[in-house]
């Protein structure tokens, strides 16, 4: 559990609810069940319709990665890349195909595969470069739904907004009935905004760099399949590897 991400939420919901109490009113006026209905049920409609049932299931399985923290994946990937070069180097290519079947990683597999097979360096990396762009395809359909819903929340937050000022003028000659009316318009307006920006848009940017590490790692991972191939000596590819640390390093940073 990523507890920085955890506390951003919970703070931006804590200077909402202190701002409101600091200004007087009540916490208690800000909870509008209609306006919740109409903002997330209007927005994910919107998004479902744009995108699909497929892409809103997975990006609905990809929300909890926004609370996982980014995988420091680099010294114990070294060393396994160097573990399965000493293997090909020392008992040759085929003594791999006994670390295929225990890999639960369908890339990793599939780069061993290839390295047992004797496919040609080129169109090894082909292969590897075909699946990841379709990994990063596929990735980015189901962050996009929450961008999307990022965009689509403020504009349902006005149409909230609308609907209840049309109910204030159904009913300007009930004074009872004026005062939901006008909550639900402004809170309307404030859970589209709400939703937006403290919710919907820092998920599809925590899922961007968790895909960007996820890209970094498959091409350290390409590029040491190639490698081990072509029997390169370990302290060339350790130096290859180091690149990517430095590239890690700079996104964390």
């Amino acid at each position: 559990m990523d507890w920085g991400s955890v506390a951003g939420l919970a703070l931006g919901l804590l200077a909402l609810f202190l701002g409101q109490s600091l200004e007087g009113g009540s916490i208690h006026s800000i909870f509008q069940p209609a306006s919740i209905i109409i903002v997330l049920g209007g927005t994910f409609s919107a998004v479902l319709l744009q995108n699909g049932l497929r892409n809103l299931i997975s990006a609905i399985r990809l929300l909890n990665r926004a609370f996982k923290p980014y995988d420091d994946f680099f010294v114990e990937l070294t060393r396994t890349i160097h573990n399965w070069n000493s293997t090909a180097r020392i008992e040759g290519f085929l003594k791999l195909d006994n670390l295929i079947s225990d890999q639960p990683d369908p890339f990793i597999a599939k780069g061993l595969r290839l390295v047992v097979d004797g496919v040609e360096i080129n169109k090894m990396r082909d292969i590897l470069d075909i699946d990841i762009n379709s990994f990063e395809r596929e990735q980015l359909y189901a962050i996009k739904i929450w961008e999307a819903a990022g965009g689509y929340a403020p504009t349902m937050g006005i149409l909230g907004a609308v609907l209840g000022l049309t109910n204030i003028m159904e009913n300007i000659t009930s004074p009872n009935l004026l005062g939901q009316g006008i909550a639900t318009a402004f809170v309307s307006t404030i859970y589209g905004v709400g939703f937006a920006n403290l919710i919907f848009l820092p998920i599809s940017n925590k899922l961007k760099q968790h895909l960007q590490q996820d890209l970094l790692k498959r091409e350290m991972l390409a590029d040491a399949f190639c490698c081990i191939r072509a029997g390169e000596h370990p302290a060339l590819i350790e130096e290859r590897m180091s690149s990517y640390w430095h590239v890690q390093v700079k996104k964390d940073a």
